[in-house]
């Protein structure tokens, strides 16, 4: 195979590839560089065996992608406050067509922020077979091949990581123009600093957590509860801030409050949203999960 369609091939693949890194990692910085990484093992291999290129390199990038996730346990251990994916605009993220074997639907459910939240109590293995598994749609023989596990072993991840995620994913249907609706009427409300109106807007069980890092300002624990959520994100001043731009966006498929200065990013606010109120709330605050975002 000749190096032009060597990198035919290899770019034809890369937002797939990404979307698998994404997936497994939640990390956009940590993605891409998966999907550098795969291009040199890509490019170096002996194309006479290798029967399927598109399979080969989703196994390359899923044996990239685990060891990645097994760096990122161990910086974890040391993290300040709660640890949340990096938010991506929607349309960065659904390769067009789906891939073969995959379905648009399941491929957009699992990347929503609230099931990349979800996924994080995975094992790294588990997450890798429900990504490839659930999302592409790619068949047992070719993750055991990629995992280097049995098939046996493979289906039993399998099973447990949808028993998993299961038990923990929320059953109910929102209609898209609820959701926009109440979204704009909490962020213009969190804007505002407005308890009254945030209060209408929650479940009463709310819960809002906040990613920084150490960074920025962001609570270091969960906070539970609307009258808590709305005292928060009333205190929390973004209106204050000079030179103040913040937009209403879409990312991981969630309703989104975009806030940044001159100076860059302030913070990311999503919503999980069903029957008419807010059930959840993530805010990203560490500079270096937004700096994508502004570029």
């Amino acid at each position: 195979m000749a190096d032009d369609t060597l990198l035919e091939t290899y770019q034809a693949h890369r937002t797939l590839l990404f979307g698998v890194a994404y997936r497994m990692l939640g990390r956009v910085s940590d993605a891409e560089d998966v999907v550098q990484e795969a291009w040199p093992r890509w490019s170096a291999r002996d194309r006479g065996e290798v029967r399927d290129p598109r399979a080969y390199l989703v196994r390359i990038v899923t044996r990239l992608a685990l060891d990645r996730m097994r760096e990122q346990e161990r910086r974890r251990e040391t993290y300040v406050g709660p640890w949340l994916p990096e938010p991506l605009p929607t349309d960065s993220l659904a390769p067009t067509p789906a891939p073969e074997g995959a379905d648009r639907a399941v491929l957009a459910d699992t990347v929503s922020f609230a099931v990349l939240v979800m996924m994080e109590s995975l094992s790294p293995l588990e997450r890798a077979v429900f990504v490839l598994r659930e999302a592409f749609g790619v068949g047992y023989p070719e993750i055991a091949e990629a995992l280097g596990r049995d098939q046996p072993a493979v289906r039993q991840l399998a099973a447990r990581a949808r028993r998993h995620m299961a038990e923990r994913r929320p059953r109910y249907t929102v209609d898209p123009r609820d959701q926009r609706e109440l979204a704009e009427r909490f962020l213009a409300a969190a804007l505002d600093g407005d308890v009254g109106a945030l209060l209408e807007s929650l479940a009463a069980d709310v819960t809002l957590v906040g990613d920084s890092g150490g960074q920025a300002k962001a609570p270091r624990r969960v906070i539970v509860g609307a009258d808590k959520v709305s005292r928060f994100l009333a205190g929390v001043g973004i209106k204050e801030s000079e030179g103040l731009v913040a937009r209403f966006a879409v990312f991981n498929g969630c309703p989104a409050l975009y806030a940044h200065t001159p100076r860059g990013p302030l913070g990311a606010f999503l919503l999980d949203v069903a029957d008419g109120r807010v059930r959840h709330v993530y805010l990203v605050t560490n500079p270096e999960k937004l700096g994508h975002l502004s570029s």
